[in-house]
């Protein structure tokens, strides 16, 4: 969990909120603006309780983790194009029968959702004419979140410390950050020096393309340090959704192996009204079986099964082919989606996988979700084990 807060940007912060009312008490211009910022301002609560099971071959006890976020967001409204963001989360288990990788209870399977309060947001934003800039603990959400993302569903989210300039004109945007802490969801602060950049050229209201280049330099995690540049296209040609995505990866900074690895995806869907069908293949290259292709800042839930048996990518990389099946009934959202996996060196079979869900918002406020997936190994002693997760979940927000 992360414990560390920006002492520096919330200094910033309470100093400025505190200087504000006496700086400009005298200036009626001022005071007016002040009083229409703070009127402004927004302040929202948001519950989210998720009971999790896991049942995992080679764990001896199955895991039961009924799990309870709790987050405050408060956005003041703007003052000469200065803002503010404050954002609190506290996490709690109802029932802890897991191991939430720091209580030590290893008889359990891993529910990465250890408890605790913590500082998700606090930052100082600047926002004028298309232009942005933030300085402070903040979200970083890049495209689909392949390569840097929030991990938004676990309780406790990844977001990162450091300046991020933002520019956005009618059909083109550029996004860069320089980061020097990543917080993450069960293992603290990530220190190191990561340049960020993402651009999207909307071409239409049908197609556009994002190119992205992503800087990481660890300072103790140092085989995670690497430089990637990659592109992703997404098209719709009337019902046809297509999307496609290159990347090339190599070491950077102190990583004591040196590689060269691709990253490949290609997508096509089909919607057919109710029902809307996606094919794809995603390929996390491996150079020679030594080292593999690796997003260690994504949102990786998201990607290669719900089990979370691919968060790491294999040293022999990883091929997945998959079918996803998705619509609507009755209010009802659903999705289907089954994995093939295998390795990209070796013709390693690395099993398969099915991953179901269905949601449904209640009304504005409340929603409900139930969810499951079920991985089945594929060579013996080199897959990882089979394993059957299920999660039923409530949110309400306000």
């Amino acid at each position: 969990m992360k414990t560390v807060v920006n002492k520096f940007t919330l200094t910033l912060i309470s100093a400025a909120i505190l200087a504000a009312p006496t700086a400009f008490a005298g200036e009626t211009e001022h005071g007016n603006s002040i009083t229409k910022a703070l009127s402004e301002s927004t302040v929202k609560v948001n519950l989210r309780a998720r009971y999790e099971s896991v049942d995992q071959d080679g764990i001896d006890k199955n895991a039961s983790a009924l799990t309870l976020k709790s987050r405050i967001t408060v956005d003041t409204g703007s003052y000469s194009n200065f803002s503010l963001g404050l954002e609190v989360d506290k996490v709690d288990a109802l029932v802890d029968n897991y191991n939430n990788t720091q209580n030590g209870q290893t008889e359990y399977p891993v529910v990465a959702d250890p408890q605790g309060t913590d500082v998700n947001q606090a930052f100082i934003k600047y926002a004028n004419d298309g232009f942005s800039a933030i300085v402070g603990r903040q979200r970083v959400l890049h495209n689909n979140q392949r390569f840097v993302g929030g991990v938004g569903w676990r309780q406790n989210e990844q977001t990162y410390d450091g300046v991020r300039a933002e520019y956005k004109a009618e059909s083109f945007s550029v996004d860069y950050s320089l980061i020097h802490n990543i917080n993450g969801i069960t293992s603290g602060n990530t220190k190191g020096d990561f340049h960020l950049v993402n651009g999207i050229y909307k071409i239409n209201n049908s197609h556009k393309i994002s190119g992205f280049a992503y800087l990481l330099d660890y300072d103790t995690a140092v085989a995670n340090s690497s430089s990637t540049l990659g592109a992703l296209y997404n098209g719709k040609f009337g019902k046809f959704l297509v999307n496609a995505s290159l990347a090339s990866q190599s070491d950077n900074g102190d990583n004591p192996t040196s590689y060269s690895a691709m990253y490949v995806n290609a997508e096509a869907g089909y919607n057919f009204g109710p029902v809307t069908v996606l094919g794809g293949y995603e390929l996390l290259g491996s150079d020679d079986g030594k080292v593999a292709f690796n997003t260690p800042l994504a949102t990786k839930h998201k990607f290669n099964g719900w089990a979370d048996k691919f968060l790491g990518t294999p040293k022999e990389g990883l091929q997945d082919i998959y079918l996803t099946a998705k619509g609507k009934v009755s209010g009802v959202k659903w999705a289907a989606t089954y994995h093939d996996f295998s390795s990209d060196e070796g013709s390693i079979d690395f099993g398969n996988e099915l991953d179901l869900v269905a949601t449904y918002q209640i009304n504005k406020n409340y929603g409900v979700l139930v969810k499951a997936a079920n991985y089945s190994e594929g060579d013996s002693g080199i897959a990882p084990t089979d394993t059957n997760k299920i999660w039923v979940q409530m949110t309400a927000k306000f």
